[in-house]
């Protein structure tokens, strides 16, 4: 007896169902998401769930780990933001916009990976779905990812079921999928990149990732708002999500982790592309701050953290009149809600004539900066720009701004002042209330303030 098909609306942000169309999504409240959508009952294969879901419980004490060591990633950088290493059976989700370098990133890791023996001898599966296999080996000349590979395999098939058929015969040690939106299977009715063929596809590479212990990297789309596109269900089936960040028209890439079951998702890898892919930037900070022109009003060193790792990032301000009934209020790399709470504070508690400015801050090489320890450096530019002089050169900054002005403070305040000497800081401006941590470091005079006023003076230079 044939299955039945039948029609309902879908929401490609949510997921959630309706037997009807909506221009409304009940459950998430997003407009025009509503998609209509063939669904047919699952095949038998499919609702048993495969040999992953039909274990038997176990005693905690009982389940070995022995072979089940993370795979190091010859990449730095990358194996940071996983974690220490890729946790064999896992599904890592990878995001970012269009041409901002994810296959590029992940070809070069397949490279690297079937070269360096990490595997144990067994091959690399690269799938892809939207290029030909001599555009791959196009693009893998370019990266220099070596010919003599003979460990890495290209299988440019869109058809899930079929990939999934190879992945069983060849076994691999590790398998990229580009992209999920890209594969479908025959057994469901709707088009690819649909939310049905995502999530069912999703599950079925979970299954294969969970019953052989295969590492498998997604490769997903994103929408205008910067998500993965699909159902949001997709990132809650993953065990990783990594989003690939950056300016298209700055060199440097960041490569962030938003949700990973197996570390923190507070560290960050700092890539630079160039002609032969991403590089590994192994010194954030002197590479941010490599065009510093010293000397100039509305410029300051704001030392942030991103994960465990201290970033010295130059924050750059311009204040002038404005032509207009309202002035305006631009951020590029921090955050808009933050950039007028500070600029509230410098009006009230600083004095600073403010209400006819146009304020403009900008935090160099693309970087977004979410933490509140760059409120100082913020603030510092934009006092600078307006009264048109210049900081010293040799003081860093690091406080938090509150409303009444007051500097609080930061975490990890040591690690920051070394960052800050490394790279040739005499002076760090810290808030007064770290005095509580008895700070030393060799070659760096640590400059205490309570107020915002007080870092004024100590900051900015006399002329």
């Amino acid at each position: 007896m044939a299955r039945k098909t039948r029609t309902i609306y879908v929401c490609q942000q949510c997921g959630s169902q309706s037997p009807r169309w909506l221009g409304r999504c009940p459950d998430c409240g997003e407009w025009n998401t509503l998609v209509e959508t063939l669904v047919e009952p699952p095949p038998v294969a499919t609702a048993a769930g495969g040999a992953w879901s039909r274990s038997e419980p176990q005693r905690l004490s009982d389940i070995a780990t022995d072979g089940l060591n993370r795979l190091p990633v010859p990449l730095v950088e990358f194996d940071r933001v996983l974690g220490g290493g890729l946790v064999p059976g896992s599904l890592v989700l990878i995001g970012g916009d269009p041409g901002i370098g994810k296959s590029t990133l992940l070809l070069q890791v397949a490279g690297l990976m079937a070269q360096e023996g990490a595997l144990n001898g067994r091959p690399v599966l690269y799938v892809s779905g939207e290029e030909s296999a001599r555009q791959i080996k196009m693009r893998a000349q370019r990266l220099a990812v070596a010919d003599a590979t003979a460990n890495l395999m290209i299988l440019a098939e869109t058809n899930l079921n079929h990939v999934l058929a190879e992945a069983e015969k060849l076994a691999p040690g590790l398998m990229i999928v580009d992209s999920i939106q890209a594969v479908y299977l025959d057994d469901l009715s709707s088009a690819a990149g649909s939310v049905s063929q995502i999530r069912e596809g999703t599950l079925r590479l979970m299954h294969l990732a969970k019953s052989s212990h295969l590492p498998i990297f997604l490769v997903g789309h994103v929408t205008k708002e910067g998500t993965i596109a699909g159902p949001r269900v997709l990132e809650h089936i993953v065990d990783v999500v990594l989003y690939l960040e950056g300016e298209r028209f700055h060199t440097y890439r960041l490569l962030r982790s938003v949700k990973n079951r197996f570390g923190s998702t507070n560290e960050v890898g700092v890539f630079e592309m160039q002609d032969t892919g991403l590089m590994e930037v192994t010194n954030p900070s002197e590479a941010f701050l490599a065009e510093r022109v010293a000397g100039t009003s509305g410029n300051s060193i704001a030392v942030t953290m991103e994960g465990t790792r201290p970033l010295l990032v130059e924050v750059q301000a311009l204040t002038s009149t404005t032509s207009f009934n309202y002035p305006r209020r631009t951020a590029n790399g921090i955050d808009m809600g933050r950039l007028l709470l500070i600029i509230a504070v410098l009006a009230k508690r600083v004095g600073l004539r403010l209400h006819n400015q146009d304020v403009f801050v900008n935090v160099v090489g693309g970087l977004k900066i979410n933490e509140p320890a760059a409120d100082l450096g913020v603030a510092l530019a934009i006092a600078s720009s307006f009264r048109e002089q210049p900081i010293a050169p040799d003081l860093a900054v690091m406080g938090e701004v509150g409303l009444s002005g007051e500097l609080r403070s930061v975490g990890h305040l040591e690690r920051r002042v070394k960052e800050a000497a490394k790279l040739g800081f005499k002076r760090c401006l810290v808030p007064n209330l770290a005095r509580r941590a008895q700070l030393t470091v060799d070659d760096v005079e640590i400059v205490r303030a309570r107020t915002i006023d007080e870092a004024l003076e100590v900051a900015i230079q006399k002329t």
